[in-house]
């Protein structure tokens, strides 16, 4: 019984202390993280290359790499692009939105019976004291120059493991032999990349699919920025569960701006947008992701919880893959076996899953 209770206290202190060090270092962690990630997809694409008939399996592996990164530079530029020019589009609506935005508060204050002219006159005037469109866009370049500050240091950090990638194996098999266990180190790894790299490819294409949709979605209602709100839904549909709802939530929280006077077009936005995710959520998504990286829907919605309370919105996006290789090395150790099975969809993990 004192074993188990100084395994526990060890265990608790040990789990308190690498949650310590993840917080501290996630301006460091998170880059490399989202790199590794980039890396896995720069791979992805270089075997779909390599298959091509005819022309893949004859050209060198160093250009299936060079063509994939082409590829992810070339939609990288294409989302800034979009960004730019939907940016440029927000600042001349700017004044139109600002005043429907405003109409639609005097229409809510009169719903609740709060309309009466002092009443309302201050409440416009407090708006707009707290509402600046100067600081947004202000605000809206920072967070740009921030994000494009970071896309660097990751392209760095891919560039420098890509250069690494011939000499990794090598390096593995090293500590392999210096420590034994070099068969179960294999094992591990060779687990990991087929689990991450089947879910990020699959993730991708229901990612791709589901913003398809909601666009020509939108597109049919007249709905603005209809491109910007995809590519949004694209990226939010990498979060579980809480993406989900925000791809329908945000979307609809504009278009009772654009169509404040029209609250029926507001609803069924809000309802086809919430069909098409119900149907691709409920149906597609778990039959093209079967048991891709075996997890339980609990263990996803407390690992979301837990790495979006260390490391923010990145971490929700990354909260799901980490927490898959966590399980992957638990599930290969008698000790932790057990954890790897509480945290797994159906209680089967490693050679059983």
């Amino acid at each position: 019984m004192n074993e188990r209770f100084q395994s526990l206290v060890y265990g608790t202190v040990f789990a308190i202390a690498v949650g310590w060090l993840l917080f501290i270092a996630r301006d460091i962690l998170v880059p490399v993280v989202f790199s590794v990630l980039v890396i896995y997809v720069i791979l992805g694409l270089a075997r779909l290359l390599a298959r091509i008939p005819v022309m893949g399996r004859k050209q060198p592996t160093t250009l299936h790499y060079a063509l994939s990164i082409l590829l992810i530079v070339l939609v990288l530029f294409a989302g800034a692009s979009l960004l730019l020019s939907q940016m440029v589009r927000v600042a001349e609506l700017a004044p139109q939105y600002l005043a429907s935005l405003l109409t639609t508060i005097q229409r809510g204050a009169v719903a609740l019976g709060v309309e009466s002219e002092p009443s309302w006159t201050s409440l416009r005037a407090e708006f707009l004291k707290h509402i600046s469109l100067t600081g947004i866009a202000g605000g809206t370049m920072t967070l740009v120059v921030s994000l494009l500050g970071r896309l660097v240091v990751v392209s760095l950090y891919v560039a420098f493991l890509l250069m690494e990638q011939k000499v990794m194996p090598a390096k593995l098999a090293a500590i392999a032999h210096e420590n034994g266990g070099g068969e179960q180190l294999q094992k591990i790894i060779t687990h990991v990349n087929a689990r991450i790299g089947t879910y990020l490819a699959m993730k991708t294409l229901i990612s791709l699919l589901t913003a398809l949709v909601s666009y020509v979605i939108m597109r049919l209602f007249g709905l603005e920025f209809a491109a910007f709100w995809a590519v949004l839904i694209f990226l939010l549909n990498f979060i579980p569960y809480v993406g989900s709802w925000l791809s329908v939530l945000v979307p609809t929280a504009f278009a009772l701006l654009q169509f404040g006077g029209d609250p029926w077009t507001v609803v069924a936005i809000a309802g086809v947008l919430s069909v098409a995710q119900f149907f691709l959520g409920n149906f597609l998504d778990p039959y093209l992701m079967a048991n891709s990286l075996n997890l339980s829907g609990f263990a996803i919605l407390i690992s979301l919880a837990a790495w979006a309370a260390l490391w923010g919105i990145p971490g929700a996006f990354l909260a799901v893959p980490i927490t898959a290789c966590i399980t992957m090395v638990l599930a290969e150790f008698k000790g932790t076996r057990p954890i790897a099975i509480l945290m797994s969809r159906n209680g089967s993990v490693g050679d059983d899953a």
